[in-house]
């Protein structure tokens, strides 16, 4: 079966490798010039545990097997990672219960390494936090998304697949048991059956996939992350987050496997397309770090890069699931639909992976 896959960020690509194992001709298009130039390149790089989504979501399943797999999959290919582990933190008595809260749905999600710790335990782990209790997740990590991304093309292109960089897929029709796809510049290709994981522009190109109803095509909401660098020494080796946030998990300390230490991403609701960082956010950055770190110094924080989140929910709204479509949902057969995958897309990639290729296989 010859596929094609739009879109080569870390879902795109995790699908591509499930096709092409599967002994699948798979061509992956990427209208940018390289690889995992959205929304796989901006984020915190996090392994997430999988305990803060309802039981039975989309994302509890795929984020939870998906971390599994993730695991395996970089130890086996030498994919820099580090099982750091995360706390996260109550800051007063009213966030307790919340801690609590996120502990339980945890267990219901099958998340392994929980621990609910007193503040005194949490401040032994980490000295320079202030807490009055906290979440322990063992199994939260870190990882270096672009030599996943490495790894995921060379076992894509071992197994025959290509990728096509600056090649935009600009409409798609069926015709005669086959997707016929127009690229830009005016080429057109014929493939049995398409992927649309093109991430923010997932919307846009399934609208204009002939037959496909337009009514199934959810709304693109743009939340912006920004995220800020801390300029000294890491004052904490485990991730540090705090209370969810409307449209996300707030502003939290994120490490890299170099060592660094930067904050974010905080949520900021925005219209169009754009990754400036507004150094003026920093004021509200060290308001809400120093809830959970009072010793961050003054002017230690440095605009450092933003993302944006796939969303399909806003402002107020509760957070939708991921949204994957195949042929028993939609009716057209050969087609898979990807809509907001956001975080944690890249926890659930491989997972999300094989979900998509049985979907293909699926009747209509």
């Amino acid at each position: 079966m010859q596929v094609l896959v739009v879109g080569a960020g870390i879902v795109g690509l995790a699908a591509a490798r499930a096709l092409a194992l599967r002994g699948n001709d798979v061509v992956v298009a990427e209208a940018a010039a390289a690889i995992g130039t959205g929304t796989s390149s901006r984020n915190s790089e996090v392994v997430h545990g999988g305990m803060y989504y309802p039981a039975g979501s989309v994302r509890a399943r795929h984020c939870v097997a998906g971390r599994r797999l993730l695991y395996a999959y970089c130890t086996a290919h030498g994919v820099a990672h580090r099982k750091c582990g995360k706390l996260i933190v109550a800051t007063n008595d009213d966030e307790r219960a919340r801690v609590e809260a996120i502990h339980a749905q945890g267990l219901a999600n099958d998340v392994e390494g929980l621990q609910l710790l007193d503040g005194a335990a949490a401040r032994a782990l980490e000295p320079e936090l202030s807490c009055v209790a906290a979440l322990l997740s063992s199994e939260t990590g870190i990882i270096d998304s672009h030599g996943y991304m490495l790894a995921l093309r060379g076992d894509i292109e071992d197994h025959g697949g290509a990728i096509a960089l600056n090649t935009r897929a600009e409409a798609m029709t069926r015709r005669n048991g086959q997707w016929s796809v127009r690229f830009a510049g005016g080429d057109v290709f014929d493939f049995d059956a398409v992927i649309n994981s093109a991430g923010l522009g997932a919307q846009a190109l399934a609208r204009r996939i002939d037959g496909y109803p337009p009514s199934r095509v959810p709304r693109l909401v743009l939340t912006k992350g920004n995220y800020f660098s801390y300029a000294g020494r890491p004052a904490f080796t485990r991730l540090i987050y705090p209370m969810p946030v409307d449209g996300g998990l707030g502003v939290h300390v994120t490490l890299d496997l170099a060592g660094r230490m930067r904050f974010g991403p905080d949520t900021e609701w925005i219209e169009q397309e754009n990754y400036d960082v507004d150094p003026r956010r920093a004021d509200s950055f060290y308001a809400r770090v120093r809830t959970y770190w009072p010793g961050l110094r003054d002017d230690t924080l440095t605009p450092d890069y933003a993302g944006i989140r796939p969303k399909l929910t806003g402002r107020g709204e509760t957070q939708a699931d991921f949204l994957i479509e195949g042929p028993a949902e939609h009716g057209l057969d050969g087609l898979v639909q990807l809509f907001g995958i956001e975080s944690p897309g890249l926890t659930s990639s491989l997972s999300l992976a094989e979900d998509v290729a049985g979907r293909l296989s699926a009747p209509a």
